[in-house]
Order: structure tokens, then sequence, then C-alpha cells
């Protein structure tokens, strides 16, 4: 990568590793994310670069720039501009959430940078604390990783073999719906409003059944009633255990 000089690795993502690097043009200092394909023999599919290609166009205050995109036989890499904080490290680290002020704040920039994608037909599919980024100077959010669900496919399990958070994952995902619209969004974004309410994480699920279980014990048991259709999912089972939900200021 000739224009681009990696300075240290800074985290592993879902796809593969992210890099802390240096624009040599420019002196700016960007992320690099290395995606690394499952199928490597076949090199980059050409669905993959085209989906890719499209988020370029997302100019959003609340959205990460993706500003170049380089690949090869091997893999490819994003170029995005590069924030060091998160909304998990953020949330570990600091008092600020004691302030309903900053929650209100944080929550609207969220459901302004998805109302902007989902406008442009882009979904998330992969929302949680960590791929929401933090400017520390203005207090502005920007929702990063949009758009790579479809590119790429929603992974289990990272490409190091560690499992991905399913807390925020939406019931439909977890009862094996084939097709799926933006409401797996705007359930990802309710878990991480309470998380930042509660300082705790609504369903913390361990496995895909627990968090199935997990929701249910709180919403309640789905059923035709409650959600047309829920019968009809491919994992669906009419022995789940039948739970009443409960009021969520218990929590």
């Amino acid at each position: 990568l000739p224009q681009y000089e990696k300075v240290e690795k800074i985290g592993e993502g879902t796809y593969g590793v992210v890099y802390k690097a240096k624009d040599r043009y420019t002196n700016e200092t960007i992320a690099l994310k290395k995606i690394r394909l499952e199928q490597e023999d076949e090199g980059v599919p050409s669905t993959a670069i085209r989906e890719i290609s499209l988020l370029k166009e997302m100019q959003h205050r609340n959205i990460v720039r993706l500003q170049d995109v380089v690949h090869n036989e091997k893999c490819i890499y994003l170029v995005f501009e590069y924030l060091d904080l998160d909304l998990k490290k953020h949330m570990d680290s600091s008092a600020d959430f004691k302030n309903h002020h900053i929650v209100k704040s944080f929550l609207y920039q969220i459901l302004r940078g998805i109302a902007y994608c989902h406008s442009h037909r882009v979904l998330h599919r992969d929302l949680k604390p960590q791929n929401l980024l933090i400017d520390r100077r203005t207090n502005s959010l920007k929702l990063a990783d949009f758009g790579l669900a479809r590119a790429f496919g929603i992974p289990v399990r990272t490409f190091t073999h560690e499992v991905v958070t399913l807390w925020y994952r939406a019931p439909e995902i977890l009862l094996g719906a084939r097709q799926y619209s933006t409401p797996v969004d705007v359930w990802s974004v309710g878990c991480i409003f309470a998380e930042m309410v509660n300082q705790k994480p609504l369903f913390p699920g361990d496995s895909e059944i627990d968090e199935l279980f997990k929701i249910f014990r709180i919403m309640g048991t789905p059923n035709e009633e409650t959600w047309p259709g829920v019968s009809s999912l491919p994992d669906y089972k009419s022995a789940f255990p039948k739970w009443p939900s409960v009021e969520l200021v218990v929590y």
C-alpha cells in the first residue's frame, strides 16, 4: 500500500485487523481496516467491491467517512477517518452518562446517522457501542461499519474465532429470518439507549438461544398475536418457554 503507512495495530474487528495509519501524501492520520476474505483463493468478490464503492457516496456528519478502497487478490483495505474513542470505552470510563443531556445528545446523533443510511437503503445489521465512534473534542458521534454486513455477511465469529456479540441483535435475525429490514437497526439502537441509561447491557446473552430467552423474559415470548408471522420464522419453536412481558422500568 504505497500511499498508506501502518503506524500500529489498534484492534481486531468483526472482519479483520484495524490499523492506525498515516496517509503519506497528506500526512493525515487514518484508520485502515484490512478485510480478510473467507475464500482467499477466489479473490475479492465483485459484489463486495460494488457494495463498498457505494459507501463512499455516504456523506453525513454522523457517519464515519470511507475515504478510499484499495484491494489486491487476497484482501481489501478500507480507509476511514480516524477516531480513537468508541461508545463502549466511553461508557466504561466516563461519568458523563449520569447526565441525561449527554445520553440524549448521543441517542439523537445515532438516530440521525441511521435515518440517513436507511434513507439511502443501507442497513447496518450489527450496531453496537463498539462501532459508534466519538470525537472527544466535539462530543460528536459517528456510526462505523455501515453496509459491511451486506458486502461480507454477518459472521457469528470474528476472523480470529471470537464470538461476535449478540447483545444488540434483533430477534428476527436470531430466529433465522432470511429477509429483514430497517427495524433490525432500530432494535439495536433501543438496546444501546437502555445501556447508556442503565450503565449495563439490557440483553447480555452468551449464545443465540440465551440471547433470545433474555429478550423473551423481558419483552414476553412472542406469539402470532403479539408478532404476526413469528411462528413461520425458521428457528421459531412452539416449545419455547412462555414468559409474560415485564415493565422495562424494573431494569
